[in-house]
């Protein structure tokens, strides 16, 4: 065996532009995710400063995730045919201008729109980032560990964003919630040409009412779930939205089978790993992000915990995340295959959620989160990475892109309709029983989300190790 098989972190550390590069699409996954949580401590004050009505701040939120999750397979199309280095430099500048337009946003149809752009950019970036990781990473020892140091800037996003939120919100004012990513975004556009290679456009075509149909259905489809809780689910508003979604996403289907050059070929749904892969990612996420969203409300609403306290209660079990996918994952994934990985991650998600479950509104967090929170940690930790890989692997080169735009959307989309739909159970659970109780049925509800994508995983992914 050579020197490079044996030890795969040499081949990184002998390799400035990979070092680099992987750099970037780490900052990239980072900024992508801290940009959804950093707003929740600020939102009060933009509210107040831009004019917002209590019914309209909870769109600084949507505007960004329905953008974000129904362009991610034009995206994915768009850095197949121009090339990924050329898309993810787009995706950054458009972020980097709604960021700017955000922070000096002082009306709410400013500020939506700016934090719309935000989404489209990010649309771009997240497949393009996956898209330039095979690019460098693909064929060699060092692919799942560069996949794992991507998978674990996710979780560091999320947290960062709660803390920084609530620094940056005290110390300077909101604007600067939106402002942190204009420097970040400067500095990632002056490197990308340095670390990536420029890659050739292809030929083809971008099938228009493909892109169309699929993303306004999936937009609808998004706005009516992120919606639901708030407007109700049997109000005209939801169902008008939802059912549009359904109409346009059925067309964008029958468009994909007809088009000569689709968005989507409906042929690479047809491959088990990749579509196991999938769904595997939409129920991580659908488990994953309630479970995120409740232990904040948790901490903060029961146990009494301030907003920056909650965010520190976080960090264990984001610490552990980032051991776990960047330490341990790729050493039991290659030992163990793809299916033990991601079956047994889904058990050990399912035990920790279902265990939060059970913390009542006396608890403290010694006792009833933190070790339930880092059992969750744990199986986040075993099954995201593989999953991710897979997902990308399994598709033909060529097709890189539209398969990061697919996982992308699929754990995106997992995560709106999760949330939504637990946040009803909550809702419900809670206004008649208490916040305490709410919480512990949206914690259940994920503990079966979980069970649902263990039985999925077992189902439908190879037992072959990556």
């Amino acid at each position: 065996m050579s020197t490079t098989q044996s030890n795969p972190g040499a081949v990184l550390l002998r390799s400035p532009r990979r070092g680099l590069g992987l750099t970037l699409i780490a900052a990239a996954q980072f900024v992508v995710i801290m940009d959804t949580s950093i707003i929740g401590v600020a939102l009060s004050d933009i509210g107040r400063d831009a004019g917002f009505g209590a019914d309209g701040l909870s769109w600084i939120f949507n505007a960004y995730v329905i953008a974000f999750g129904g362009l991610l397979l034009l995206g994915g199309r768009l850095s197949d045919l121009f090339g990924a280095r050329k898309i993810f430099s787009i995706g950054w500048a458009a972020l980097l201008v709604g960021s700017l337009a955000a922070g000096l946003a002082t009306t709410p149809w400013v500020e939506i729109a700016a934090r719309g752009v935000q989404g489209a950019g990010a649309a771009l970036i997240a497949p393009a980032a996956l898209t330039l990781l095979m690019t460098l990473f693909g064929g060699t020892p060092m692919l799942p560990r560069a996949f794992a140091v991507y998978g674990a800037a996710a979780p560091i996003g999320g947290t960062a964003g709660v803390f920084l939120g609530g620094v940056l919100t005290e110390y300077l004012g909101w604007p600067w919630v939106f402002y942190i990513t204009v420097p970040i975004a400067v500095v990632i556009l002056a490197l990308t040409p340095l670390a990536f290679p420029a890659g050739v456009r292809a030929t083809g075509r971008i099938d228009v009412i493909g892109a169309v149909t699929g993303t306004v259905g999936l937009a609808l489809t998004v706005f009516g779930i992120v919606r639901a809780p708030e407007a109700g689910w049997l109000t005209v508003e939801t169902l008008g939205a939802l059912g549009g979604g359904i109409v346009l996403l059925v067309g964008f289907v029958v468009r994909q089978a007809r088009a000569t050059e689709p968005l989507l070929r409906l042929g690479m749904l047809r491959m088990p790993q990749l579509a196991g892969a999938n769904i595997a990612q939409l129920l991580l996420g659908a488990a994953w992000i309630p479970m995120w969203f409740f232990l904040n409300l948790y901490l903060q609403n029961v146990l009494g915990a301030s907003a920056f306290a909650s965010g520190a209660a976080l960090v264990p079990m984001t610490a552990l995340i980032v051991v776990g996918m960047t330490v341990f994952a790729p050493r039991l994934a290659a030992r163990f295959g793809t299916r033990a990985m991601v079956t047994s991650g889904f058990v050990l998600l399912g035990i920790g959620v279902g265990v939060l479950a059970l913390a009542p509104a006396d608890g403290s967090y010694v006792a009833h989160v933190l070790p339930a929170s880092l059992v969750a940690a744990s199986g986040m930790a075993l099954a995201f990475v593989p999953s991710l890989t897979t997902a990308i692997a399994s598709a033909p080169p060529a097709e890189a892109g539209v398969a990061s735009g697919l996982v992308n959307t699929s754990y995106q989309i997992g995560s709106a309709l999760g949330l939504a739909a637990l946040s009803a159970v909550s809702t419900a659970v809670g206004g008649a029983t208490g916040e305490s109780t709410g919480y512990s049925a949206a914690f259940a509800g994920a503990a079966l989300i979980a069970v649902a994508g263990l039985i999925a995983a077992t189902a439908m992914l190879r037992s072959a190790r990556n």
